[in-house]
């Protein structure tokens, strides 16, 4: 029961940094007109939160590895508490931009953090389950933060969003101040940290393909998130508010996935299961691509089946990650982290792009890069594998 709530603590403070990138994404409009703002002004408040969620991954990985998990998580947590102080009394949208930013720099520690603290606390087939816990709170962030943000800025104004999140999370500072325990052991982490160790996971042969199929599928993901109230739009003449709620299916989908890869996960070999689960995922881009413009309800079928397979692999990712390199967790962690949250801003800026061409020849090239990602992903996991037992055996 102990380890549980740990596990539930550290994912929901987890769930803050992609709850906070998206909180007040409904206000956008009056925060431009309360600042007297440029569109591409208020754009960037939400667009540099990601970028540096992404740059702090790679300084919490070895910093989490090296001075504990409990001191590094307080820090940095109390670091974004301090940022969403500024962000609610913040004057102009410069200083909402540089808070922001400063915000993002604090709420990274929660993904690092709470990947290794589970890594620490658990092995086999209960880590899988624990992952599928925090999985499931992470992908709850991005959907939850703007129903929370619309509903305070509406009715308290634009300010009280950041002043609620304020208290929310000073609560929960309090909480892992009173209960997180050091989990950290001499088995666990390292004293010293060497540049190389950044690029342990990128050398390590099933660390560098997860970290490819985190890429490839956040990539795609947030792409579809991005292009969808357009195609919506464009096939279907939906309003807003109906828009607003084609995004539940995919969402409560990745939520349940990640669920289900969590238990799953305990009944298969757990490589053979994920290239499996890559494959469906791909397959469903697929389905997209030549069902979406046929009827509302069979586009909105394969949404969910994205969402399913997306969310059945990636605890099955990080659980494998965590077994792979247990030294070096938080770093690898780190790393995995960023390229994710890279090829997440990524993705959805070369397609929008592209989106003048037309969805469906947008999302065929999506499935071939994602094929040919999973021909890599095989080689590394398996034959490279088979190559070295053998040389092993020799």
């Amino acid at each position: 029961m102990r380890k549980k709530f740990l596990v539930y603590l550290v994912s929901i403070v987890a769930f803050f940094g992609p709850f906070t990138q998206t909180i007040y994404t409904p206000m956008l409009p009056e925060i431009g007109q309360q600042f007297q703002a440029s569109q591409d002004a208020i754009n960037l408040t939400v667009s540099i939160y990601p970028l540096f969620f992404a740059i702090m991954q790679l300084v919490y990985g070895p910093l989490i590895d090296k001075y504990g998990r409990r001191r590094i998580l307080l820090i940095g947590f109390l670091f974004f508490l301090l940022a969403t102080v500024g962000a609610a009394m913040s004057s102009s949208v410069q200083m909402l931009i540089l808070f922001r930013a400063l915000q993002a720099c604090g709420g990274a520690v929660g993904s690092v953090a709470a990947l290794t603290v589970i890594g620490d606390l658990f092995e086999g087939k209960s880590r899988g389950r624990a992952m599928g816990i925090y999985q499931m709170l992470v992908a709850l962030g991005p959907g939850l933060g703007p129903i929370f943000g619309g509903f305070v800025g509406q009715h308290y104004g634009i300010h009280r969003i950041f002043w609620a999140l304020f208290g929310i999370t000073l609560v929960l500072w309090f909480i892992l101040l009173l209960f997180l325990p050091e989990t950290k052991t001499k088995a666990s982490g390292v004293d010293r940290f060497r540049i190389r160790q950044l690029s342990n996971v990128l050398t390590h042969r099933v660390g560098l393909a997860i970290v490819v199929l985190g890429s490839v599928q956040y990539s795609v993901f947030y792409l579809l998130l991005i292009l969808l109230p357009n195609i919506l739009t464009d096939l279907y003449k939906l309003s807003p508010s109906q828009t607003g709620l084609m995004f539940l299916p995919i969402s409560l989908c990745v939520v349940i996935g990640s669920l289900v890869g969590g238990r799953i996960q305990e009944y298969f070999d757990l490589k053979k299961l994920l290239i499996t689960m890559a494959f469906l995922n791909m397959a469903t881009i697929l389905l997209f691509a030549v069902v979406a413009s046929v009827s509302l309800p069979i586009l909105t079928l394969s949404l969910s089946l994205f969402g399913i397979f997306l969310g059945i692999s990636l605890p099955l990712q990080t659980t494998l990650l965590a077994n792979e390199l247990p030294h070096h967790r938080a770093t690898s962690t780190g790393v995995y982290n960023f390229f994710r949250y890279v090829w997440m801003t990524i993705g959805p800026v070369v397609g929008s792009f592209f989106y003048r061409f037309g969805f469906q020849m947008e999302f065929y090239a999506c499935v071939i890069i994602f094929a040919c990602a999973l021909v890599f992903i095989y080689r590394q996991l398996f034959i490279a594998a088979d190559v070295l037992k053998k040389e092993t055996a020799k």
